[in-house]
């Protein structure tokens, strides 16, 4: 019985602080670019839950969203994906 008290708090603790994880609170359009070889991106800047600004761009008409450029292992095929991994590393 006491086993079971104690895992049942362990788990609201981690259930609560989940739940103050920074969220993406909003995404704007910054600029347009293009890479030396001629790849056209888009930048972006996602404002977190916490305060913090993470910078996104999307590549290949926007089916690709990576946390920072496209050189970064964070890339998602959707953009609030890619937006919420954005604010969790932050």
């Amino acid at each position: 019985m006491q086993a079971l008290k104690i895992f049942s708090a362990a788990a609201l603790v981690a259930f609560s602080a989940a739940s103050f994880a920074a969220k993406p609170t909003s995404i704007v359009f910054e600029s347009n670019g293009e890479t030396a070889d001629g790849e056209a991106f888009s930048n972006y800047v996602v404002k977190c839950s916490n305060g913090k600004k993470e910078p996104l761009t999307a590549w290949d008409n926007r089916r690709k969203w990576c946390v920072g450029d496209s050189a970064s292992q964070e890339c998602q095929k959707k953009q609030i994906k890619a937006a919420k991994a954005a604010c969790k590393a932050s």
